[in-house]
C-alpha cells in the first residue's frame, strides 16, 4: 500500500504524455480530458500519501517531475498549437508570428521556476505564493473546450495573438510572483477563518452554471482578486 501514491503519480504522468501526443495530433478537447483526470490524479496521490503515511523523498520528486510534464509542457504546447491555429488567418508577418508563437513556451519555462520554488519554499504549507501551476493549467485547457463549445463566441478572442501573448506574459508572471494565494486546505471549518475560501467555492460552482466551458478563466480571476482581499498569510496568523 505505501506504493500507491507514487502509482498514482504515475498515472499523472501517463496522462501528461498522451495529452502532449493528443496535442501533436490537434486534438485539443481530448488532451483537456486527460488533464483533469490527472489533476485528480494529482490530488489523490498527496491525499493518500498524508492517509497512509507514505511519504518519501522519491515520491516527492517524482511528484514534481510528473507535475512538469502535465502542468508545465502540456500548457505551453496546447498555447503553442492554439496560436498556430490561429495564426492561419492572421495577417502579421512569418517573424511576428514565429516570435509570438514561441513565446508561448514562456508558460512552460515559467511553470518549471514555480515547481522548481515551491519544492524548498518552507512557507507554502497552508496557502500558495503565486499561482499554482495546476490552476493554470485548467485555464489553458478551458480555451480548448471554449474553441470546441463556443457558447459565447469568444473563439476570435482566444485566436488573436494580442490575447495569447498577453495571456502567455501575464500568466508566466503570476506563476512566480510573490502573492500570497488562498488554498482550499482547511485546517478548520468555520466561516472566519476561511471567508475566502468559501466565497471562492460559492463563486466556482455559480461560474460553472452560469460560464459552463467558460467558467475556469473567470473562477481563477476571483481566485487572485479574494486572495488579495482576504490575504491567506493573515487568515493562517
Amino acid at each position: 500500500m505505501r506504493h500507491l501514491p507514487n502509482i498514482i503519480t504515475l498515472g499523472n504522468l501517463l496522462c501528461g504524455c498522451m495529452a502532449i501526443i493528443a496535442i501533436f495530433n490537434a486534438k485539443l478537447e481530448y488532451a483537456g480530458v486527460l488533464v483533469l483526470i490527472a489533476a485528480v490524479l494529482d490530488f489523490l496521490d498527496g491525499f493518500l500519501a498524508r492517509l497512509l503515511k507514505a511519504y518519501s523523498e522519491i515520491g516527492k520528486q517524482l511528484d514534481s517531475l510528473a507535475d512538469m510534464v502535465t502542468f508545465g509542457v502540456v500548457p505551453g504546447l496546447m498555447l503553442y498549437t492554439i496560436f498556430y491555429m490561429g495564426a492561419a488567418t492572421a495577417d502579421y508577418s512569418e517573424t511576428a508570428l514565429y516570435i509570438g508563437q514561441h513565446t508561448m513556451l514562456l508558460v512552460t519555462l515559467f511553470s518549471a521556476l514555480r515547481l522548481a520554488k515551491f519544492n524548498i519554499d518552507t512557507r507554502q504549507t497552508s496557502y500558495f505564493i503565486g499561482v499554482p501551476t495546476p490552476a493554470n493549467t485548467l485555464i489553458v485547457i478551458s480555451f480548448a473546450f471554449i474553441l470546441g463549445h463556443d457558447e459565447f463566441g469568444l473563439s476570435p478572442i482566444i485566436y488573436h495573438p494580442g490575447f495569447l501573448i498577453g495571456f502567455a506574459l501575464v500568466s508566466s508572471w503570476l506563476l512566480v510572483a510573490e502573492i500570497p494565494l488562498l488554498s482550499l486546505k482547511f485546517k478548520s471549518y468555520d466561516w472566519n477563518s476561511n471567508k475566502g475560501q468559501y466565497l471562492l467555492l460559492i463563486i466556482a460552482l455559480v461560474s460553472m452554471v452560469l460560464f459552463r466551458y467558460a467558467a475556469m478563466p473567470v473562477i481563477i480571476i476571483f481566485y487572485v482578486i479574494l486572495s488579495l482581499i482576504f490575504p491567506p498569510n493573515k487568515q493562517t496568523t
